[in-house]
């Protein structure tokens, strides 16, 4: 882990346990979500069910630790969740994964949720901008006249979000909710890496603003139910998918460590864990 991960996981730690109570660890932790939960390709995956792709060096399991005074962990995290797999069964092969809000129990004290990427179609969005014509632009299929297909997508994704953070409020109404916000996938500035990573400069430009929009979706759905929103972008600046491999905290479509394409590697998930346990500590968990 590169040493500013070691630096803020280690201070989130120490602020931890000058907190700790005194009494007997209780209660679960409970982490939702798709495949950037997952950690899809990372080593090593679980069997649990294999189709999952989820490893036990994602996000949940760098937090899990910091967690001293939580007694449980459960991670039904799922690679190509959406916000529908929350309340039912995910058909992976093979599975299926169960609904993972059936994780969910009256003692959860902690839930993570990271979710909205495939109800937008992240993954066909990234495989069409995918091209090596410079002159063929995949933005020019989702800007039609006046119409931005991904924003009414991202739209059409906030009422679900919301009925995703009502449905953990029901079933774990003790539980302080922190939703995990998508890390910087694309250079935050300038116009990529085009044909390293063949996303041509306009695209990069067009998907950049996207993911913000994303993001954005997800802080104010947090914000309408009294949930902590948690910006993974801001500190993964710099760590895109340009980047050398040793830097680099997301893989580019031909992947150069082992992790899915356009997915956090371990280094990434190191990162959005140290981030998220940082949250939790703030928040007095």
């Amino acid at each position: 882990m590169p040493s500013r991960l070691s630096a803020l996981l280690a201070a989130a730690l120490v602020v931890l346990a000058a907190s700790a109570p005194s009494f007997a660890a209780s209660g679960a932790y409970v982490s939702l979500g798709d495949s950037y939960t997952a950690g899809p390709l990372i080593p090593n995956q679980s069997l649990s069910p294999l189709g999952c792709l989820r490893s036990d060096r994602n996000y949940p399991h760098v937090v899990r630790p910091g967690l001293t005074d939580i007694a449980t962990f459960r991670d039904p995290s799922c690679s190509g969740a959406t916000t529908d797999d929350m309340a039912n069964s995910q058909g992976v092969t093979p599975g299926p994964n169960p609904p993972q809000f059936n994780s969910l129990t009256t003692d959860t004290r902690v839930v993570t949720l990271g979710i909205g990427g495939n109800d937008i179609g992240f993954s066909s969005i990234v495989q069409n901008c995918a091209r090596l014509n410079p002159f063929d632009p995949c933005k020019d299929d989702y800007v039609i006249g006046s119409t931005d297909l991904i924003a009414n997508r991202i739209a059409a994704a906030r009422p679900k979000v919301d009925a995703v953070l009502d449905g953990i409020a029901a079933r774990a109404p003790s539980a302080k909710v922190f939703v995990v916000g998508y890390p910087t996938v694309l250079p935050a500035t300038g116009n990529g890496c085009w044909p390293t990573v063949p996303v041509l400069p306009t695209d990069t430009s067009y998907l950049r603003t996207k993911v913000a929009q994303l993001n954005a979706m997800l802080a104010a759905s947090a914000a309408s139910r009294g949930d902590i929103y948690v910006d993974t972008a801001s500190s993964s600046v710099g760590h895109d998918f340009c980047k050398s491999a040793s830097v680099k905290w997301v893989e580019g479509i031909v992947p150069v460590n082992t992790a899915a394409p356009v997915h956090p590697n371990q280094n990434g998930m190191a990162n959005t864990g140290a981030v998220v346990l940082a949250a939790i500590v703030r928040a007095g968990y």
